[in-house]
């Protein structure tokens, strides 16, 4: 899966516990007419992905949907969701993706027109 849109904010790479785990977090704001804030986490060597990247640049971001369950001391069992990048490029802008359309100039205008051939179109 892949999610579209302006790099919103690059979180600094946090490291948690004594083997080194790294995460670093990302937010692309996508651009539709409802504008989504997708928050995008990195971890251990993916981390360095970002680097060469800034608020407001174009990316499109390759991403798994990760899920896990937890048992919480009281017994109740909870669900979580994250969504993890394991790869990002930079994209066109919105709006520039459109192939080029050529100038009227370009086409000769008809000049055989019969319009008394008739056509059976209902239209």
């Amino acid at each position: 899966m892949e999610v579209q849109g302006k790099i919103k904010m690059i979180g600094e790479t946090q490291t948690f516990g004594s083997n080194g785990f790294r995460k670093r977090e990302l937010v692309v704001t996508t651009e539709e007419q409802y504008p989504q804030h997708i928050m995008v986490e990195f971890v251990q060597d993916k981390t360095d992905l970002l680097n060469n990247y800034q608020v407001g640049q174009p990316v499109k971001v390759n991403i798994n949907l990760r899920g896990r369950e937890w048992v919480n001391p009281q017994g109740e069992t909870k669900y979580f969701n994250s969504i993890q990048g394991w790869r990002i490029e930079a994209a066109q802008a919105a709006g520039n993706n459109a192939p080029p359309v050529a100038p009227n100039e370009a086409f000769e205008p008809a000049t055989n027109l019969n319009e008394e051939d008739h056509d059976d179109l209902p239209f």
